[in-house]
């Protein structure tokens, strides 16, 4: 007798545990809370930007607007988007960022660019040479190099690699020079060697101005190091915000930025300095900006953000 109750207690025990098991959906079913999760709260209802007077920002206004899209857009700079992009990719975590190519970042990381079929951000873009009037009489080998100036990715990329590798612009830019000098022999005007180096520059001091972004850091301490190096010209460089850029070039506070981003991205500083510069026309085709993510997240286009 006390052998079949135990028998019955047994058999009741398993069948409890076998319900809990088929119940509940077995082991491999996402909690409830996760099944519900939306698109939203993967990316924690947040876009991580960068400068706030940046214009790719102001396209990701514009953006949030046009595609409904109920997120807060995250003001910080280059460096603290980097840094976010880093830290979730290292815990496999969605994350949205306000996106632009060349990048190292690309490189770096497997990315996507979330479609935009609205076109808030426009077609591919270029990156522009910029002077200030009177550069050509004043200065006209400077001029020459910079409407020579002309690279394409794998150049501008592996710049872009050598400084975040070594950490310093300037040795990055020295190493990047050397390593390309025919190439650099095509920028410069004529009875210049990309080999043959000035050790103790004496000629007119040129100011270069540009925005703190890679790309812009690549191409600018570049264009330095000829100016410098190989042509034998004083070279002063000055990181401002994109605003001041246009506005000093504007105001003859400097002779050169290399990092336009247009029609775009910098197109609302242009109208505003009007004729008061020189574009010298694309040193690089195929930039382009938007919102960027982890290959490994599942949508591919923004309006997928509402899900």
């Amino acid at each position: 007798m006390l052998r079949k109750k135990k028998l019955v207690l047994m058999v009741t025990i398993l069948a409890f545990a076998m319900f809990s098991v088929v119940g509940c959906g077995g082991g491999d079913t996402e909690p409830s809370d996760q099944a519900a999760e939306t698109v939203k709260d993967k990316f924690d209802g947040k876009i991580i930007g960068i400068d706030p007077g940046a214009g790719i920002m102001a396209a990701t206004e514009n953006a949030l607007e046009k595609y409904n899209l109920d997120y807060e857009l995250m003001e910080g700079s280059g460096a603290t988007m980097t840094a976010t992009l880093k830290q979730a990719i290292d815990n496999n975590e969605w994350v949205a960022v306000t996106g632009w190519a060349p990048h190292w970042k690309f490189a770096r990381w497997d990315l996507k660019f979330l479609e935009d079929p609205q076109g808030v951000y426009g077609e591919a873009e270029t990156i522009n040479t910029i002077v200030r009037l009177g550069l050509k009489e004043d200065l006209p080998e400077v001029y020459e190099v910079c409407d020579n100036f002309r690279w394409d990715d794998a150049d501008i990329g592996s710049a872009m690699g050598l400084a975040e590798d070594l950490g310093d612009d300037v040795l990055a830019a020295r190493q990047w020079v050397q390593e390309n000098p025919d190439l650099v022999n095509t920028w410069l005007p004529e009875g210049y060697d990309a080999t043959e180096i000035v050790e103790n520059p004496t000629k007119e001091t040129v100011t270069l101005l540009y925005v703190e972004w890679a790309c812009a850091r690549a191409e600018t301490h570049v264009m330095a190091d000829v100016i410098q190096n190989i042509m034998g010209y004083k070279v002063e460089l000055l990181s401002l915000s994109a605003a001041a850029m246009y506005e000093g070039l504007a105001n003859g506070q400097g002779d050169a930025i290399f990092t336009a981003w247009l029609p775009l991205t910098h197109g609302e500083y242009m109208k505003q300095v009007g004729e008061q510069v020189e574009d010298l026309g694309p040193s690089y085709e195929g930039a382009r900006i938007g919102l960027v993510v982890p290959a490994y997240v599942d949508i591919n286009s923004i309006e997928e953000m509402n899900d």
